[in-house]
């Protein structure tokens, strides 16, 4: 008796650790990644991010060098909401140098990201999408910077 306790005690640590570690099991996500290219060349450390249009979190992820992602819904757990989203890829971004403000230009024309034309839908289970996205005839706006920030 103390053996089968033992045992069912072990499986149930070991679910957990899988739980813990993103296998979540919920059925309103489906795990995301994909690659990113402009002009038929990988895109690094673009900011990725599905907005879905019906219930659900906005998920994101960045490119890495090769221009390769994958999503987070939030902190700890994978994936983005299942349905139709809006897809935005934007490069530019606010960081900090030493507590001056420096701004990275966006290289992603804005019917991409502001003015996002790029609508997916993301099942449950994997999903591999990939963005080949082209410079040509789309304009390339620049975010305002936001004085006292």
């Amino acid at each position: 008796m103390c053996v089968l306790i033992s045992k069912r005690v072990s499986v149930c640590a070991i679910v957990t650790l899988l739980v813990a570690a993103g296998c979540s099991g919920r059925s309103d996500l489906g795990l995301v990644s994909g690659t990113v290219t402009l002009d038929g060349k990988p895109l690094p450390n673009a900011f990725v991010e599905f907005s879905p249009q019906a219930e659900g979190s906005v998920a994101s992820g960045r490119t890495d060098e090769n221009g390769e992602y994958f999503l987070m819904y939030s902190r700890t757990v994978k994936g983005a909401s299942v349905g139709e989203n809006v897809v935005r890829i934007t490069t530019h971004d606010v960081l900090d140098d030493g507590g001056k403000e420096v701004h990275v230009p966006e290289k992603v024309p804005a019917r991409y990201n502001a003015n996002s034309e790029l609508v997916v839908t993301v099942k449950a289970g994997s999903n591999e999408l990939d963005f080949e996205l082209e410079s040509a005839g789309g304009k390339v706006v620049q975010p305002k910077s936001i004085e006292g920030l």
